[in-house]
């Protein structure tokens, strides 16, 4: 008898063992966002930079989407488009912003220019890395360009002192500039960006741009509402406090926030004998994205807690969403921070994310 008991607790002892998984439910509802693809195409000649699209090779481009709300699909009150070339030297990128009333004030190179009406560039030639870099342009053509080593949210830090050398910028104004008696019409904005100089975002070994190439990117257009005082505009006020300013994107973040880079869109180098080649991605968006949105809910929200799991506890995602679109998710508390593992059942692809944000495909 005694015996018996003995090999069926061994047996219960093993079970649990084996069994040390918790499992829990989570919600991922609105938690699913898609990022947006374009295609650059290539141009056979450098692009005369003026503000302007009426050189022949701004025909090859096509025009993005009409931006959106950052945070939700709401149409903006003023129409915003883009479109973009390349060549062996340079990513050119062309956009036009309605605006029925075009001002600005800050005239100093590197101040905070979203402070004015701007059009931002968002840009990450890798995700082996958490650097970015972000450019910022206003109607009067001032310029701010950084540098960051990861998203302000995990602690990054922004070097302000870093400089996109050999950018070219320039602003062309439909209408007039800080004149409130009359009503506008555009203004556009016209950069060329050299690749090596976000190349180097990758360390000093970087590789130079070749077709078939993949960043992640997204633009994003700031617009404040306005006061009118002695006729000079500012920005508008309620109850002595700034109006909170709109944000329009190319593609949705999800919330009011840029520096979510894994939101962020695709754009690609395309080669020279096909315009507007639709690529695949190597990866599975569906797959990495549910990741990302575990991260957030992980580093940031409800799921918090699970950072004050002891050292090697494994937890199991369970959810609807997961399920239908055949992923398995994890989370394992490690001795670093922690890492969400997600197996897409189908390609057999697994993503992992450190508690830094770094994703790595296997």
């Amino acid at each position: 008898m005694y015996m018996y008991r003995s090999i069926f607790i061994l047996f219960a002892l093993t079970i649990i063992s084996c069994n040390d998984f918790e499992n829990i439910e989570v919600d991922l509802s609105n938690s699913l966002i898609i990022p947006k693809k374009y295609t650059i195409n290539y141009s056979e000649s450098e692009i005369n930079i003026d503000g302007r699209d009426d050189e022949s090779q701004w025909k090859k481009a096509k025009e993005t989407s009409d931006f959106i709300d950052i945070s939700n699909n709401v149409k903006p009150l003023q129409k915003t488009y883009m479109k973009m070339l390349w060549d062996e030297d340079n990513l050119y990128i062309y956009v036009r912003l309605y605006e029925k009333h075009i001002w600005g004030d800050i005239t100093e190179r590197d101040a905070v220019i979203f402070k004015n009406n701007d059009f931002e560039v968002f840009v990450k030639p890798t995700h082996v890395t958490n650097y970015y870099g972000e450019l910022e342009i206003n109607a009067l053509g001032t310029v701010w360009d950084l540098l960051l080593d990861k998203p302000y949210r995990l602690g990054g830090k922004a070097n302000t002192k870093w400089n996109i050398n050999n950018l070219k910028s320039d602003v062309f104004i439909s209408g007039t500039i800080n004149n409130p008696t009359d009503e506008d019409n555009y203004w556009s904005c016209e950069i060329s960006i050299p690749l090596n100089e976000i190349l180097k975002i990758n360390g000093p070994n970087y590789e130079n741009v070749k077709s078939g190439d993949i960043w992640r990117a997204n633009f994003s257009r700031v617009q404040w509402e306005h006061d009118i005082t002695d006729g000079k505009y500012s920005r508008k006020k309620e109850n002595n406090k700034l109006k909170r300013e709109y944000n329009w994107v190319w593609t949705r973040q999800g919330q009011i926030n840029m520096h979510i880079p894994e939101n962020w869109g695709f754009i690609y180098f395309n080669d020279k004998k096909e315009l507007n080649k639709k690529f695949d991605l190597k990866i599975d968006i569906k797959t990495e994205q549910y990741a990302y949105a575990l991260f957030e809910k992980i580093k940031y929200q409800e799921l918090k807690y699970l950072n004050d799991k002891s050292i090697g506890k494994r937890i199991k995602f369970n959810s609807s969403y997961l399920k239908t679109n055949n992923i398995t998710a994890e989370f394992i508390k490690t001795n670093d921070g922690f890492l969400i593992k997600c197996i897409n059942q189908i390609d057999d692809l697994i993503y992992t994310i450190n508690q830094e944000g770094i994703i790595k495909y296997e």
